[in-house]
């Protein structure tokens, strides 16, 4: 028996082998996914009463220390639909505004937030949320941002979009569909294109607001939103005046992805049964936040996707990072990469395969020695800062330039 392993955590996937508005909250759990393939036997066709493919079923959330039994009970319940997910977030409010993470502590005051819900072309009510900067203070620049795997657009991103929106900048976020608020099967992922024309249809609304018009538009993504954004830009290369990546998934290195044969026939089984939660997971928190304590809080973003990876979400990944890189050199716009030196969820050196191949003539990577994956939310409070400044440093020349 070979056993292929994936690695997951809620923005992205890695691959290796044995050798309407209504008050309604960024980083889940993270994943070691193995798959076991006995190659002797794998069959040419599949049915649903043939194949011992797992029941579509919810996992249930471990107790979050702190909180309340009340809590707890509301956060373990079946978040497979939106409604649900609602429900708890708001359950958690008045928790998420008590953590204390440097991003909650320290977050700027007089920032006006607005939360809406838009239903796209699908007939999906997708969750939307903004952060301007405090009324009077002129706006530089809009910045939208693509969160990742089995996460949502706010959480620890309230902090993050709260620091950019004081610096002079409005940010935009959405909640891709089967995630977070938005409607749609909690982490399933039928089609990566959808989440990228999704992002699409939705910015585009945000863009024509009148308060926008003149402005420079940027957008960033975060590990799987790395990868969402990179298919934005190929899609729309000339609709944004600068790309950012932090943490990318956008290339899986030769030797750490599935045989052919192997990726056909999860491609096949896909087709079956593409809501079965194929993948066992394995929690891999530890890799991705390298302060201990800041690692304790994602437990507390509750309405996270921590189940089994969906056997169709699981191809998608895979496919699209194929597809990414087979179009590297397409990537024109200006273009800032940051990467923690030591992250072992997304490799730093598919940031610089990325840098190296852009064909952007105004392009910067920049490697944070020691950081982990969730730079911008599990390192030391110093890192982050620094890391924060670096977005804001490239958003203020980038934002000069297009107004000049």
């Amino acid at each position: 028996m070979e056993a292929l392993r994936f690695r997951l955590r809620p923005t992205e996937l890695s691959l290796s082998s044995p050798k309407s508005q209504t008050p309604l909250t960024h980083f889940p759990n993270y994943y070691q996914i193995p798959i076991k393939f006995r190659r002797p036997k794998i069959p040419t066709h599949f049915s649903a009463s043939r194949t011992n493919l797992p029941a579509i079923t919810a996992k249930k959330r471990s107790p979050i220390d702190g909180v309340s039994d009340e809590l707890n009970s509301i956060a373990s319940q079946n978040l497979d639909f939106a409604p649900a997910r609602r429900r708890v977030r708001s359950a958690f409010a008045e928790t998420h505004l008590r953590l204390d993470h440097f991003l909650f502590k320290l977050a700027p005051t007089g920032i006006r937030t607005e939360e809406w819900y838009e239903r796209n072309s699908k007939g999906l009510e997708i969750f939307c949320k903004s952060w301007m900067p405090e009324q009077g203070v002129p706006i530089k620049g809009a910045l939208f941002f693509c969160h990742g795997y089995g996460d949502t657009c706010t959480f620890f991103f309230e902090g993050i979009a709260k620091r950019i929106a004081v610096s002079g900048y409005v940010v935009y976020a959405l909640d891709h569909p089967g995630f977070g608020l938005s409607e749609g099967l909690h982490g399933y992922i039928n089609s990566f294109d959808g989440l990228a024309d999704n992002v699409i249809e939705n910015f585009r609304k945000i863009k024509g607001r009148p308060e926008l018009k003149g402005l420079p538009h940027f957008i960033l993504g975060q590990s799987m939103g790395g990868a969402v954004t990179l298919k934005v830009h190929l899609k729309e290369p000339h609709d944004w005046d600068g790309v950012i990546l932090v943490a990318p998934m956008c290339k899986i290195a030769e030797d750490m992805k599935p045989p052919p044969a192997v990726l056909k026939v999860l491609t096949l089984m896909s087709r079956v049964t593409p809501k079965a939660k194929l993948f066992p997971q394995k929690d891999l928190a530890a890799l991705a936040f390298r302060d201990p304590r800041k690692r304790e809080m994602a437990a507390y973003n509750v309405i996270s996707y921590i189940d089994r990876t969906r056997l169709r979400t699981a191809v998608e990944l895979l496919q699209v990072t194929s597809e990414i890189e087979r179009q590297l050199e397409e990537v024109s716009s200006p273009l800032l990469i940051l990467h923690g030196a030591a992250d072992r969820v997304t490799d730093p050196q598919v940031s610089q395969f990325l840098y190296e191949r852009a064909s952007s003539k105004d392009k910067t990577l920049k490697l944070y020695e020691e950081g982990y994956h969730c730079i911008l939310e599990g390192e030391p409070d110093e890192r982050i800062s620094t890391v924060l400044n670096d977005i804001i440093t490239w958003l203020d020349s980038h934002s000069s330039v297009s107004q000049g």
